[in-house]
């Protein structure tokens, strides 16, 4: 194949890995700067620009975009998507990755365990926001950081007043997390390629500090990696969108608790502490699946006049409950299933004999008016607008402190 990855560090660790095990396995590959790219929305096609030259063909781009560059970044890999040239991360899982409110609230939808988190936006919600995560002390984190940059341990509900307000006055937004004490300055980075996790480290903070990230001086050691740790870490990166990942776990007292989904994951902490190849991984990866290229499957689909892409739940009560999908009646009606996500497992293209259950969640394909009868009624909106009432304002109610 060819391959294009994109990276602004030419001679950093992880891009010279990366074309390096792509050379060995016999791919033409080129390194290309970000940032010199020019995007062409002129033509009836989309196309890409490299230096002011129009770009030349590719099988599979590997984006590897820097937090100082993602607006662009991920404009650019967009353009490669929109060109149907495949990546193993698309634009927006690098987007949900480098947004940790974003990330979080796309996790929690999923039911991924987490430390619990509060987006803490007025000083006046602190209290209650330390009560929320479990008392003090608290994590405080920046909404958009890596490398352990903008995370902060505050030991006192005071000093996480003080400095959640020094945040806000550079307008900068705030994420409170539960300190999980039982991780002791450790975690867990499991590298997912694909639907496997090819290799995995414990990180290990020193001194006084509890951050473990390898840029803060942290200590790498191999590990094997326990299934539920495993799993998680797929999920979790399907998730997001991401195919390529670094899934950064604690080791609560229950189990695994996911603190970041990184769409970038460094190589060479990982390699040193595991002796694996896992740039080779990632490149055979992108040769395996460079035939299929990311579809918007709702953008695609949805140009049809009438048709579009719809979850329907499965709830108790419903007349689909134990009706195998066949018996549906849904192919009558001009609704094809796609997936069926039960808890967390996902089936695709589930055939007609597979018998549906309470609890179940179809993506379906079909006919608008079909589908809209087996989806919960929701409050419509009125199609008018009202005339304006004779009081147009009330009055004020002065707002009574909390206990008052």
């Amino acid at each position: 194949m060819k391959l294009a990855i994109l990276s602004r560090s030419l001679r950093a660790y992880s891009t010279q890995r990366l074309r390096t095990a792509a050379l060995d396995r016999g791919h033409q590959v080129k390194v290309l700067d970000t940032l010199r790219f020019g995007i062409d929305l002129s033509g009836l096609e989309p196309d890409l620009h490299f230096r002011g030259r129009p770009l030349s063909t590719y099988d599979a781009v590997l984006p590897r975009v820097g937090a100082s560059v993602t607006y662009f970044g991920t404009a650019v890999v967009r353009q490669f998507e929109q060109m149907d040239v495949y990546t193993p991360n698309t634009a927006n899982g690098i987007m949900n990755s480098r947004d940790k409110l974003r990330a979080s609230q796309i996790l929690s939808r999923h039911g991924i365990p987490m430390p619990a988190t509060v987006l803490v936006r007025n000083r006046s919600e602190i209290p209650h926001a330390i009560e929320m995560v479990g008392g003090a002390p608290v994590v405080l984190k920046l909404l958009e950081g890596t490398q352990g940059i903008g995370v902060i341990l505050a030991p006192e509900a005071k000093v996480a007043e003080a400095i959640v307000e020094t945040l806000h006055g550079t307008n900068h937004q705030v994420l409170m997390q539960r300190f999980v004490r039982e991780s002791k300055g450790t975690d867990v980075r499991a590298l997912v390629v694909g639907d496997r996790v090819v290799a995995a480290m414990r990180r290990r903070a020193t001194g006084e500090e509890f951050r473990s990230n390898v840029h803060r001086g942290g200590s790498v050691e191999a590990v094997d990696l326990d299934p539920a740790y495993a799993e998680i870490a797929v999920r979790s990166a399907h998730i997001m969108g991401l195919r390529v990942a670094g899934v950064d776990m604690l080791e609560g007292r229950d189990g695994p608790l996911v603190m970041e989904v990184n769409s970038s994951p460094g190589l060479q902490g990982i390699e040193t502490a595991t002796r694996l190849d896992v740039a080779g991984a990632v490149v055979d990866y992108i040769a395996d699946q460079a035939d299929f290229p990311d579809i918007d499957v709702r953008q695609r689909l949805a140009v049809s006049t009438g048709y579009g892409v719809a979850e329907i739940a499965v709830l108790a009560g419903s007349e689909l409950v134990g009706r195998t999908i066949g018996d549906s009646g849904l192919r009558e009606k001009d609704v094809q299933v796609l997936t069926l996500h039960r808890g967390t497992r996902v089936v695709p293209n589930p055939g007609a004999t597979k018998v549906l259950e309470d609890g179940d969640r179809l993506l379906c394909f079909g006919r608008h008016e079909s589908m809209r009868s087996l989806i919960p009624a929701r409050r419509r909106r009125p199609k008018r607008v009202r005339r304006l009432p004779k009081e147009p304002i009330h009055d004020v109610v002065p707002e009574v402190p909390a206990g008052g």
